[in-house]
C-alpha cells in the first residue's frame, strides 16, 4: 500500500511533488521516507545510512519545502569539491523551477566567481568548509541568519581534520536553527560531533554503521605487491563496462592511470594534485563514457554519483575499514547490483580483518589467476587462525589500531596524500 503511494503521504506540497514527478522519482528509498517527514517538520534529523541510498534529496526536498514557506537560509556543508558539485546538480533540479536561489563555494575555483553568486542573495549555500571559511574571512558571507543547517558525510568530514572548520562555522549560525545530520558511519567521535550540533535529534538508521548494500558482491584476492599490474590487466580484460579503481595515494594512482592508458583502455584520474577543471573533466568524461575507467584516491569515495558502475577496485586498501564501505558504494547505486574487487597483500591481513569486522561479513578470496613468471596459479595466501594478532598491528597491517584512532578523531590530516 506505501509502496504505491511513493512520496505522497510524506508531507510534501503539491508543488514540489509535481517537481518530483518530472524529473522521475517514483519511490522515495528508505532514508527518505523515513527523513523527510521529520524535517520537513522542522526537527533536528541524525540520518544514517549506505552511500548511494538518496540522501541528497533526503534533505533537499525538506529544504526546498521550508525555504518556500518562509524558513531562513540553508547552509550545507560537504566534505569534497566533487560531493559539493553533486549536491548542487541534484539540488538545482528542485530549485529551479522553485525559483530558489543557490550558491556553491567550494576551493580551486577563482573566489571572485563565488562574490558574484553571493551578491544575487541565495538562498541555500553549498560549500566545503575549507572555502567556506575563507569567505567568512573576506566577511563576504554571514551565517547569523541561517535556518537550515546541513552536514552531509559528516564522519567524511571528522576524517579529514576539518573539526576546527566546523566549529567555527558552528559559531558563526543561529543556535535557533534546524540541522540535519547525515553519516555514513557513527564512531564514537561522530556520535559526539552529532551531540554538539543537534537538539533533540530524531534517529533514523536504515542500516547498522558499516553496513554494505547486499546488492554488492564482495571479492578478494592476496596478491605481491609486484604481481597487482599484471592482475589488474587481466581484470580489465574481464570486465567491459565503467571500473573505478581506487588508490592509496595520489602519486599511486597517477601511477595506476598511466598504465592502464597503456594498456590501451581510456582512463582519467582523481586526486588532489588534479586542478578543479581537470576534475571535472575526468568525472564528467567517466560519466559519459569518454573514459572507461576512473582512477582516484579516496578523495572520490563519497563524491562521485555515477550510475552503472560494473565493479569497483581497490587497488590497495585503504588506510581505514569504513573508507572500505564508501568506496565499494560507488557500485550498486540506486539498486542496482554491483561487484567490488580488493586487492590485499599478504602482510595487509589485519587490515582485511579489520574490514570484516565492521562489515560483519567475511570476504570471499579467489585463487589467483596463472600470472607471468608461473605455470601454476600463484598460491593463495593462507589466512591466519582467528584470533591470532586479529587486529593488533604486529603482524596485521599498515596500520595500528592505534594509528586508526588517531586518524579517526582528526589529529591525523592526510589530505596532501590524496
Amino acid at each position: 500500500m506505501q509502496e504505491n503511494k511513493g512520496f505522497y503521504g510524506l508531507g510534501i506540497a503539491p508543488g514540489i511533488l509535481d517537481i518530483i514527478s518530472k524529473i522521475g522519482f517514483k519511490i522515495p528509498t528508505p532514508i527518505q521516507e523515513q527523513a523527510i517527514p521529520i524535517a520537513i517538520e522542522g526537527k533536528d534529523v541524525m540520518g544514517i545510512a549506505q552511500t548511494g541510498t538518496g540522501k541528497t534529496l533526503a534533505f533537499g526536498i525538506p529544504i526546498a519545502q521550508r525555504i518556500s514557506q518562509g524558513s531562513g537560509p540553508a547552509l550545507i556543508i560537504v566534505p569534497t569539491r566533487e560531493l559539493a558539485i553533486q549536491v548542487a546538480e541534484s539540488l538545482a533540479k528542485l530549485c529551479v523551477p522553485l525559483r530558489i536561489n543557490t550558491a556553491t563555494l567550494i576551493g580551486g575555483e577563482p573566489i571572485g566567481r563565488q562574490f558574484r553568486q553571493l551578491s544575487r542573495s541565495p538562498q541555500i549555500i553549498i560549500g566545503t568548509p575549507g572555502r567556506l571559511i575563507d569567505h567568512l574571512e573576506h566577511k563576504s558571507i554571514n551565517f547569523s541568519k541561517t535556518g537550515i543547517l546541513v552536514l552531509d558525510e559528516a564522519d567524511r568530514m571528522l576524517d579529514m581534520g576539518f573539526a576546527p572548520q566546523l566549529k567555527k562555522i558552528k559559531a558563526a549560525v543561529p543556535e535557533d536553527r534546524q540541522t540535519l545530520f547525515f553519516s555514513a558511519t557513527m564512531p564514537e567521535e561522530i556520535v559526539s560531533l552529532a551531540k554538539a550540533y543537534l537538539k533533540l535529534p530524531v534517529r533514523v538508521e536504515i542500516a547498522k554503521s558499516g553496513t554494505t548494500a547486499q546488492n554488492i558482491t564482495q571479492e578478494l584476492f592476496f596478491v605481491s605487491h609486484e604481481k597487482k599490474p599484471e592482475l589488474l590487466e587481466k581484470l580489465l580484460k574481464e570486465y567491459r563496462g565503467s571500473i573505478l579503481i581506487f588508490s592509496r595515494l595520489k602519486f599511486g594512482a597517477k601511477r595506476i592511470a598511466a598504465h592502464v592508458r597503456a594498456m590501451g583502455h581510456t582512463a582519467a584520474e582523481l586526486h588532489s594534485n588534479r586542478s578543479l577543471s581537470q576534475r571535472k573533466d575526468a568525472l564528467e568524461g567517466f560519466k559519459n563514457g569518454r573514459y572507461r575507467i576512473l582512477v582516484a584516491t579516496d578523495i572520490a569515495a563519497r563524491g562521485i554519483d555515477v550510475q552503472h558502475i560494473e565493479v569497483v577496485i581497490n587497488y590497495d586498501l585503504p588506510d581505514n575499514a569504513e573508507d572500505y564501505v564508501h568506496r565499494i558504494g560507488r557500485t550498486g547505486r540506486a539498486g542496482k547490483s554491483g561487484h567490488a574487487i580488493s586487492f590485499a597483500r599478504p602482510n595487509e591481513r589485519g587490515d582485511v580483518y579489520a574490514i570484516e569486522r565492521l562489515i560483519r561479513t567475511e570476504l570471499p578470496v579467489s585463487k589467483l589467476p596463472i600470472l607471468s613468471g608461473s605455470n601454476t596459479p600463484a598460491p593463495l595466501a593462507e589466512r591466519e587462525p582467528r584470533g591470532n594478532t586479529r587486529f593488533g598491528g604486529s603482524r596485521g597491517g599498515r596500520r595500528s589500531d592505534a594509528f586508526r584512532s588517531k586518524r579517526s578523531a582528526g589529529s591525523w590530516k592526510p589530505r596532501s596524500r590524496y
